[in-house]
């Protein structure tokens, strides 16, 4: 091991920027570990720091290294870690705007809280999809704190929050009101959903078909925006996944749930 291949870019733009470069393998300080990377998820933030939409603090310079879901496998740990080993399968979600870089690299530092464990039989590369949209629907129900038998609605049900929203919520006893389109329909009620109702236009008043009085909560994957407040019953709750872009009404409470990585000391590895 004496190369770290990285995809990365030199300057913001298209697609058309990024390119490979090799860089130094970094070595784990204490609470670190090396993480040999199998594979590195691509989302909307990631197309957002590639095209410059991200002020960057003075110690990150180019090259630049997007990305911020990985998995992989364990390479070597550093002082004093304890739990962790070398050879241990690991996801993780990383900043891409700190020394280090993100996580479309070969060979990434990873703080160990910010480590979870993949279980066998679950590929590496499905792995990769799991942190930032998992962990974006794990906060968005605990901001809603939603007793079991409470009703949630979901937009894009189908993409990777809707799906994990679906899951989660019902696994918190929470009945699970679903859009899809008509060929998505069975995967929507594969992954859970108790309703599922025709996406687009038709949302809201498919949704107060099924529960006159609306919904006590929706997570709006989908950003559907103002319209799909219909949905929500007086006094209920809307997450959005990106700012709100209108006024609320009858009382209804708008939160924004955004999931970052959590700070690391983001030591220069190169």
């Amino acid at each position: 091991m004496t190369e770290n291949r990285a995809v990365a870019f030199t300057e913001f733009g298209a697609p058309s920027v990024l390119h490979l470069v090799t860089l130094p393998v970094p070595a784990p300080g204490p609470g670190q570990v090396l993480v040999h990377v199998a594979a590195a998820a691509v989302n909307r933030l990631t197309w957002g720091y590639r095209a410059g939409g991200r002020a960057l603090p003075d110690s990150v310079a180019p090259p630049y290294i997007p990305g911020m879901d990985l998995a992989g496998v364990i390479d070597s740990v550093g002082p004093g870690v304890s739990g962790w080993a070398a050879g241990d399968r690991v996801m993780a979600a990383v900043a891409p705007w700190l020394p280090d870089g993100g996580a479309q690299q070969e060979y990434r530092l990873v703080d160990i809280d910010q480590l979870a464990r993949v279980p066998d039989g679950l590929a590496l590369e499905l792995a990769a999809t799991v942190p930032m949209n998992g962990m974006t629907v794990r906060a968005a129900l605990d901001i809603l704190g939603l007793p079991a038998g409470s009703v949630l609605a979901v937009t894009g049900s189908p993409g990777a929050v809707g799906g994990y929203a679906i899951q989660l919520g019902g696994h918190e006893g929470l009945v699970v009101v679903a859009d899809a389109a008509p060929g998505d329909v069975a995967l929507v009620r594969g992954l859970g959903a108790e309703h599922v109702v025709p996406r687009g236009d038709g949302f809201a008043s498919a949704v107060r078909a099924l529960f006159p009085s609306g919904v006590d909560a929706l997570l709006d994957a989908a950003l559907v925006g103002p319209p799909a407040l219909a949905a929500v019953r007086d006094g209920g709750r809307l997450l959005a996944v990106r700012p709100f872009q209108g006024e609320t009404e009858r009382d209804i409470k708008i939160s924004l749930v955004l999931r970052r990585p959590a700070p690391a000391r983001g030591r220069a590895g190169r």
